[in-house]
């Protein structure tokens, strides 16, 4: 596993996260759009939710492709 993979968690905590922080989530999803596996982002169950749910409303707000 490399590193910076285990540093996307590092920034800022997810629970902050909005919608509209397309930047910030957009690390958490592949270039085909898909939402990348708590194995992979290092996030904890909770904060896996919570960035999910971010990435849905951001995909039904039309901020994000």
């Amino acid at each position: 596993m490399s590193t910076d993979n285990k540093t996307l968690n590092r920034s800022r905590n997810p629970m902050d996260y909005t919608f509209n922080d397309v930047e910030l989530l957009s690390r958490f999803v592949t270039e085909t759009g898909k939402i990348l596996p708590r194995k992979d982002t290092g996030l904890s169950a909770k904060h896996q939710r919570r960035i999910t749910n971010r990435i849905k409303q951001a995909r039904n707000m039309l901020t994000m492709q």
